[in-house]
C-alpha cells in the first residue's frame, strides 16, 4: 500500500493520520521529546571540515519553541546556526556563553565532550 507524503492540494501530509501537516493531531498528542532532563552543550569539529560548531541536545521543547529558543541563542552569540533532528547547532565556539544562558533559563545544563 502506497502512502501519500505530499499532495499538490494539501501540501505535506502526515504519514500517520493522513491529514495535512498543519491540521495533524498526531504531533499535538505527543508530548515534548523525552530524555534524562539534562541539556548538554558540546563543541564539535569532527566531520565539519575543520569548522567549529556548538551543539545543544536534550532540550525538552516542541519544534516551534525550539526554533524560537535557537533564534534567541544565535542572536546572543552573534552567529548563525540551524536545528537538525532536535539538535541546535550554533556556528563557532560558544560553549561558555550558552552554558550561562541556558542555566539562566532554568535548564539543568552540562558541558559534554572533552
Amino acid at each position: 500500500m502506497a502512502r501519500v507524503v505530499y499532495s499538490s492540494d494539501k501540501g505535506r501530509v502526515c504519514p500517520n493520520c493522513g491529514h495535512p501537516e498543519k491540521l495533524c493531531r498526531c504531533s499535538a498528542d505527543s508530548s515534548s521529546p523525552r530524555g534524562d532532563g539534562i541539556v548538554r552543550v558540546r563543541r564539535e569539529v569532527k566531520g565539519r571540515k575543520g569548522k567549529t560548531v556548538t551543539t545543544i541536545t536534550g532540550l525538552p521543547l516542541a519544534a516551534a519553541e525550539l526554533k524560537e529558543l535557537a533564534g534567541n541563542l544565535k542572536r546572543k552569540c552573534g552567529s548563525g546556526g540551524s536545528i537538525r533532528d532536535g539538535i541546535v547547532e550554533i556556528q563557532g565556539d560558544h560553549v561558555d556563553l550558552l552554558l550561562g544562558q541556558l542555566s539562566g533559563l532554568g535548564y539543568t545544563v552540562k558541558r559534554a565532550g572533552g
